[in-house]
């Protein structure tokens, strides 16, 4: 299938080959609007309970609460995608999204709202992004074309940590002014410029031909096979583990913005920014690469960064210094975490509420950091070290070795 072009200009730098795709700049602009909106949400959300619980472990019962769906129905949103209309699957689950926040900020408003309230919520929201990730992502190919299908991604990857900048930082201030139920009402709103981006593409109708296999039997075979590779089981190893202990810093944020640092709603903005600044860099570096020579190493060094960072995170009193280290965190963080999606950070973000609840947020965070930066030492001396030297040279290392 031809992706329907703009006119393709062959002196576009490669970080964004797709965004000579029509469609593509479509739903980029509609995608940018909505996904500041989510940031908002997920800012006031944090803030809100935290305010009416005063509660580490429920802060951690949200995290997992908001992410455990795509841990398991990620398979089953990608069985939808390869079977059934793409484009109508997006509008729908915007459609869905948009419903949900408009009822939160209905509850917040009329001051209504409970933390549980707020928590249910958030699981229902995971689940219609269980379904809606995977189908934007098989989308993707009918905007851009197979070719430019890993660039597309790279950078609805960078769009989504562009907003990341921009969200928290509006959600802080307008929870100051006006408070949370506004932010979740403004989310609402932001999805009607992607439902009308998706109603304005003009997309060719392809024929769909999805496997025969039934989703179970694809994981099982994808799991074995990564399983029989050294280097790949080692990454998704590490992977795991940064995605368990070293992303759970996001769920303690509010403690550290209203007790450590002693500010409010404004500094959990300006610290979720500064980490939002760090993950745009890191998906654009991710964007540019056009091979996959050397990625161990980097994956490596940006894990061992980043748990170094959460263990200076987790001990420190100034903000400024908070923003730095926080800066490195969501650069080294997305450039690793690039290479898988949730993985099992919903796990690890139930323990590191009932951790906190026990030793408080900042032990929690040094000790998740240093169990971090165990797996990535592990990584480069066990797998790393061992590969090949030669430039270009692909050799695996053998797979009962």
């Amino acid at each position: 299938m031809k992706s329907d072009r703009a006119a393709v200009n062959p002196a576009v730098s490669t970080r964004f080959r797709a965004m000579q795709h029509r469609n593509f700049q479509l739903f980029i602009a509609g995608q940018l609007i909505s996904l500041i909106g989510t940031w908002m949400q997920t800012t006031a959300q944090l803030w809100l309970v935290y305010k009416l619980t005063g509660s580490a472990a429920l802060l951690g019962v949200f995290g997992f609460a908001s992410q455990v769906p795509m841990l398991f129905l990620s398979s089953v949103g990608g069985y939808v995608g390869d079977h059934y209309d793409r484009q109508r699957g997006v509008i729908a689950t915007q459609a869905c999204s948009m419903i949900l926040a408009f009822a939160l900020a209905a509850l917040t408003l009329t001051n209504v709202i409970h933390e549980w309230e707020v928590i249910v919520i958030a699981f229902l929201v995971g689940i219609v992004n269980a379904f809606d990730v995977p189908i934007r992502q098989a989308f993707f190919v009918q905007m851009v074309g197979k070719e430019d299908l890993p660039n597309a991604i790279a950078l609805n990857s960078s769009i989504f940590n562009g907003a990341r900048v921009v969200g928290p930082a509006i959600a802080g201030f307008a929870i100051a002014w006006v408070g949370e139920g506004w932010c979740f009402f403004l989310n609402g709103l932001s999805f009607v410029a992607v439902i009308v981006a998706l109603l304005l593409m003009r997309i060719k109708r392809m024929e769909i031909k999805p496997s025969k296999d039934s989703p179970l039997r694809s994981f099982v075979q994808g799991f074995r096979f990564a399983m029989s590779d050294l280097p790949v089981r080692s990454a998704l190893l590490l992977l795991s583990v940064l995605s368990l202990f070293g992303l759970q810093y996001a769920v303690f944020l509010p403690i550290y913005a209203n007790d450590i640092l002693k500010g409010g709603a404004r500094t959990l903005g300006l610290l979720m920014s500064a980490a939002g600044v760090g993950a745009v860099l890191g998906a654009l570096q991710f964007a540019a690469r056009t091979h996959y020579r050397g990625l161990a190493r980097w994956i490596a060094a940006t894990s061992a960064s980043c748990a170094v960072c959460l263990i200076i995170f987790s001990q420190t009193m100034i903000f400024w210094l908070c923003t730095v280290v926080l800066f490195v965190v969501g650069f080294a963080a997305t450039s690793v975490y690039a290479t898988m999606f949730m993985g099992v950070q919903p796990i690890g973000s139930l323990i590191a509420g009932g951790v906190a609840k026990r030793i408080g947020a900042p032990y929690t965070l040094a000790v998740f950091g240093s169990l971090v930066l165990v797996g990535s030492l592990f990584f480069l001396f066990r797998v790393v070290m061992r590969l090949p030297q030669t430039p270009g040279e692909t050799t695996a290392v053998p797979a009962n070795d």
